[in-house]
């Protein structure tokens, strides 16, 4: 059994669920696609809340937004149609927290540990912009964030340059601090981070982009060890 390392009420931290995005390539609001038998948006939701965090869900599209607020609260994009960065923004601007972590809805193999141990480090550390590493290449998501990273991450989108990594980077820069990577396979290997289903490290960040990728995943968790 994983246990806590530290208690989130001490990390002062809100979770947000990005559930913007097009969706060409599923053909369908991503956030509303049937995985295990429920939508994505309930996988990503749950696995903040059971690290004990206040959720939220930020860029929910226009057609979506009245569906997806029976799960949690919407927070609105000032502008749409701006991406992923848009909906971060969004979030630190409403946020009562230092810190947020940020989790796509197509991440659904995921585990709550690792939220919880990025959290821990974000906290220990005080980093402004945490996040995962597998076989020594950085993730995107899911990520930490202080909320000083704010003003550094609006720069970034006013300026159009709208990747979340190198706006992440940026920021981190503009404090004088350099990204924190966390090495998953460290804490994997001490017993503080590990999967319910058993799935090694480097499958955790399937993204579910496409209909194949959906049956991907679900084989994945239908056949890896409980």
């Amino acid at each position: 059994m994983i246990e806590r390392v530290v208690s989130m009420d001490e990390m002062e931290a809100a979770g947000v669920v990005l559930a913007g995005g097009q969706s060409s390539r599923m053909g369908r609001d991503k956030a509303l696609v049937p995985f295990a038998g429920r939508p994505l948006i309930e996988h990503a939701l749950e696995a903040l809340e059971e690290a004990g965090l206040s959720v939220s869900i930020a860029g929910a599209s226009p057609a979506a937004e009245s569906t997806l607020a029976a799960y949690a609260p919407i927070i609105r994009d000032s502008q749409r149609g701006l991406g992923p960065l848009a909906g971060i923004c969004a979030a630190l601007e409403a946020a009562s927290t230092r810190y947020a972590v940020f989790i796509p809805v197509d991440l659904p193999l995921l585990p709550t540990s690792l939220i919880t141990y990025l959290l821990y480090r974000a906290r220990i550390t005080e980093c402004a912009v945490t996040v995962p590493t597998v076989n020594g290449f950085a993730q995107t998501f899911p990520v930490v964030l202080d909320r000083c990273v704010l003003p550094a991450l609006l720069a970034a989108l006013v300026s159009e340059k709208r990747g979340c990594f190198a706006a992440f980077e940026s920021a981190a820069e503009g404090l004088g601090q350099r990204i924190a990577g966390i090495p998953v396979e460290l804490p994997v290997q001490s017993g503080q981070v590990a999967h319910p289903c058993g799935l090694p490290p480097f499958r955790w960040f399937l993204n579910v982009n496409t209909p194949w990728d959906l049956q991907r995943a679900e084989q994945l968790a239908a056949h890896s060890i409980a």
